[in-house]
């Protein structure tokens, strides 16, 4: 089944001018993108650094991706803050600017008191006052509190929770849930190393840190899936694990920032606490774009 919202989407990075965040940077980025296969765009996610900018900043991103987006590309942003009644704020803060949904992370400051409980009364408190449909957001490296399966289960029918990022990149917790929540909810993969087999299990698409740096190939995976090439995407899916590694997992989110530099877009610094790569770090990179021809 078809859905909205399926597809491939950039979790975009947050460009800084010294230490001051660069709209244009970030207009230049997405026009860019848009000549690519991708479905749209995540802004204010975890590689957009978006626990270190402030409302305001959050708020000139969203306008400037809403502004430089193509009309068929669809924009997702991440509103959550530490208490119900901020993410809620925030979120109907940002509607009516032509966004398809709120990305909603855990509250996690006070993780020993998350419990399924709680859980459960923020997300349908959230689902209940948002103006724009919903996502779940796992993201337990992050957050360090890691969704359970049946929590999503018995959220998903709440008609304004459309579907879930799911970024443990566990295949085991996809099979747990696609089997028993509604057709029409979204499950996205979160992680770069599954893409191939996540489609192949129920998932309609992926939000990727590593579709910042290597778009094309993160989305002719999803595109060949669907055309039935599965042998052509699952060699693709090969290839693509050793960058997601590096760019996700080894170098972070400075890392693929200058990987984006390498492939002509705009990375720029991370803000601090964020520290810059080392240079043979950078030489790493390098090489490895050099060896899949990019």
């Amino acid at each position: 089944m078809s859905k909205p919202l399926e597809g491939v989407y950039a979790a975009l990075t947050t460009p800084f001018a010294g230490d001051e965040v660069s709209t244009e940077r970030i207009r230049e980025n997405v026009r860019k993108l848009n000549r690519t296969g991708l479905a749209g765009y995540l802004v204010l996610g975890s590689t957009g650094e978006s626990v270190s900018l402030t409302d305001a900043e959050s708020l000139e991103l969203v306008e400037a991706v809403a502004e430089a987006a193509a009309p068929e590309k669809k924009i997702l942003v991440g509103t959550a803050r530490e208490s119900t009644k901020g993410t809620i704020d925030f979120t109907n803060s940002l509607a009516g600017r032509g966004l398809a949904a709120a990305l909603v992370r855990p509250p996690s400051y006070f993780k020993s008191k998350m419990t399924r409980g709680a859980l459960m009364t923020h997300y349908l408190a959230v689902a209940e006052a948002s103006r724009l449909p919903v996502l779940i957001y796992n993201i337990p490296q992050n957050t360090g509190i890691s969704l359970e399966p049946r929590l999503i289960v018995d959220l998903a029918p709440h008609p304004n929770i459309i579907g879930l990022k799911e970024s443990s990149g566990s295949l085991a917790f996809l099979g747990e849930v696609v089997r028993e929540v509604p057709e029409r909810f979204h499950y996205f993969l979160g992680s770069g190393h599954v893409i191939y087999p996540g489609l192949e299990m129920g998932a309609c698409g992926a939000i990727l840190a590593v579709a910042d740096a290597a778009p094309e190939l993160c989305a002719e995976i999803f595109r060949l899936f669907k055309a039935g090439k599965k042998d052509e995407a699952r060699k693709l899916q090969l290839d693509l694990v050793p960058l997601n590694k590096a760019l996700t997992e080894v170098y972070g989110i400075a890392g693929l920032k200058h990987a984006q530099d390498l492939r002509g877009y705009y990375g720029g610094p991370a803000r601090l606490p964020l520290l810059p790569i080392e240079e043979k770090d950078k030489e790493a990179i390098a090489a490895l774009f050099k060896k899949m021809g990019l």
